[in-house]
């Protein structure tokens, strides 16, 4: 189990990204427009600048959605190595059958 304080920063930084995600979006098209003013492209990198750095969707580690463990998830399931064989071999995912011999 990963610590809860890792965890928790984690979601904290996916909701500043979904908050931020218009304004970041809008400030990023203002620079690559290259009809705008130069002084105007640089007015909005500097307030793009400006913005939380855990507000990118960059920072958002993929985590096990059961254990929160940070390495080796499967996008797809959203799961860990670890977690995704114990709910296969228990038989709750679907379409999984975990070999054995």
């Amino acid at each position: 189990m990963a610590k809860k304080s890792s965890v928790e920063k984690n979601n904290r930084r996916k909701r500043m990204a979904k908050n931020a995600a218009p304004k970041r979006e809008r400030l990023k098209a203002i620079i690559a427009d290259r009809k705008l003013p130069m002084e105007e492209r640089f007015a909005a990198t500097l307030k793009l600048a400006e913005m939380p750095r855990n507000s990118s969707a960059t920072r958002i580690r993929l985590r096990c959605e059961l254990s929160g463990r940070p390495r080796s998830n499967y996008r797809k399931n959203k799961l860990s190595r670890i977690a995704l064989r114990e709910l296969g071999s228990k038989g709750m995912v679907p379409g999984l059958v975990k070999s054995s011999w």
